[in-house]
């Protein structure tokens, strides 16, 4: 294996700006921050935005839509409820005359 062409890799401290969540890890991240750790060690501080801690997947403040949602709103955005209450009144109507035809044929 070749020397020196790997990334220092190092334990680091990343923090959830949205929780103020903590948490040491090994990173190859550097940082001109630092904190000090519970153990009383100095280490790198690398913030971020979202973690485990403030994601709305791993926190279960995800929204769900349920596929009814969906398809009520492509009916709406395109009358397709209207269309097929209109194609089924034509055929209703058509079933009423085709037997009022039936009834005066036979008298």
């Amino acid at each position: 294996m070749q020397q020196d062409i790997h990334p220092d890799y190092h334990p680091v401290v990343f923090l959830d700006t949205a929780t103020g969540f903590k948490f040491l890890t090994r990173s190859t991240m550097n940082s001109k921050e630092s904190i000090e750790w519970e153990d009383g060690n100095e280490y790198p501080l690398v913030k971020v935005d979202v973690s485990s801690a403030s994601h709305p997947f791993y926190t279960g403040k995800q929204k769900y839509v349920d596929s009814a949602g969906r398809v009520e709103k492509f009916q709406k955005k395109y009358n397709w409820d209207k269309r097929r209450q209109d194609a089924a009144a034509k055929e209703e109507a058509a079933k009423t005359e085709a037997a009022a035809t039936d009834d005066a044929s036979k008298s």
